[in-house]
């Protein structure tokens, strides 16, 4: 079963769902544990939750997250 967790966008390390809730332009929320496929990588914007490209990714990591689906 899949759980949800919250991470930093810009350290990348594990926060609470309070942190998240006070902080959504840089925290993202996704889906972890067996059910899900985490087969590639793909990056997402922090703030928006839409994907982006790789190279937004590099030029922005503070405000983008890479994670696997």
């Amino acid at each position: 079963m899949a759980r949800t967790v919250s991470r930093s966008a810009r350290s990348g390390q594990f926060v609470s769902k309070s942190t998240a809730a006070r902080s959504p332009r840089t925290t993202t929320t996704e889906r972890v544990g067996s059910g899900t496929g985490n087969a590639r990588s793909v990056t997402r914007s922090a703030s928006t939750g839409r994907f982006v490209t790789q190279e937004t990714g590099r030029r922005n990591p503070s405000g983008t997250i890479t994670q696997k689906v």
